[in-house]
């Protein structure tokens, strides 16, 4: 039977209890610290969100930090039926890039670490050289190449060249993952009588969620605010919503509450990303990192 402690022993344990460490006033000043960057670096959206629900004739320097005195939802309606169209050119390039380049850069990643061959270092390090090459030097022999294949103009040009510029930060992602994998999983299909396919089919593939989550957090956001290649490889029909939101600052009076309420749906579809699969980002990011 057990038997419970009476009042006297409860109060004498509540003293002989070690006392809390005082909170030290560094670590109050890190943490005040911290809050006001926070603040800081949250400014712009602020001024994002209060501009977009203001009316034009309310948005005047004088009452720029000022809080609407009324939600002016027709912003977005009014941004989306001029956005909304590009919109979908975006997401479909998005995804279709993101999809492409992960899997190119899964394959090559699994080739890499556990088939390696004569010169893959060498193979691998002019993959890397890729991801320091800008998109400006490479601008008019790529609007040539684009143009030669009959793409220029066509969503699938945009396509293309993010689904090649993805290839070495999504290969250097996959490589260093598949490092982290035991040898003798590979071995063991081997002799199992597997082959290349058939490894990363019943094998790889099935334990490489981390490093897709990593892959398309981060190419989704790449192709997704990229503008440089949307203004020169696309026609008006094709073009994403970057050059679109840029379209709607132009002209000597612009209407502010414009591009800000496009900027906030423009926004949306990389925030979901993010708060879908945030919480996988670092840890599959880090994978393969540590050996042993």
């Amino acid at each position: 039977m057990t038997t419970l402690p009476t009042p006297q022993a409860v109060q004498t344990q509540t003293l002989n209890a070690p006392a809390r460490p005082p909170v030290r006033a560094s670590r109050v000043f890190m943490y005040l610290g911290l809050l006001v960057a926070a603040l800081f670096f949250l400014l712009p959206i602020y001024l994002l969100v209060v501009t977009a629900f203001k009316t034009p004739e309310a948005i005047n320097l004088a009452t720029t930090w000022q809080l609407p005195r009324g939600l002016n939802w027709a912003s977005f309606s009014d941004a989306w039926a001029k956005v909304g169209g590009n919109m979908g050119n975006s997401l479909f390039l998005a995804v279709t890039a993101t999809l492409l380049s992960a899997m190119l850069g899964s394959l090559n990643g699994y080739a890499l670490s556990k088939w390696k061959f004569r010169g893959a270092n060498t193979v691998f390090a002019l993959m890397l050289f890729g991801m320091f090459i800008p998109y400006q030097s490479v601008l008019i022999p790529l609007f040539q190449f684009v143009k030669a294949l009959g793409l220029y103009g066509s969503i699938w040009a945009l396509v293309l060249a993010h689904v090649v510029y993805g290839i070495p930060i999504t290969t250097l992602i996959f490589r260093n993952f598949y490092a982290d994998v035991p040898d003798a999983l590979i071995e063991a299909a081997t002799i199992d009588g597997a082959g290349f396919w058939a490894i990363y089919g019943r094998v790889i593939f099935p334990i490489s969620i981390p490093g897709f989550v990593v892959v398309i957090i981060w190419q989704f956001t790449q192709v997704w605010n990229e503008f440089l290649f949307a203004a020169t490889l696309t026609s008006t029909r094709s073009q994403p919503v970057t050059y679109a939101l840029s379209q709607l600052a132009g002209g000597q009076a612009v209407s502010w509450n414009l591009p800000m309420a496009g900027a906030i749906l423009a926004a949306i579809p990389t925030l979901l990303v993010y708060i879908l699969l945030g919480r996988y980002f670092v840890r599959g990011l880090l994978a393969g990192s540590v050996k042993g």
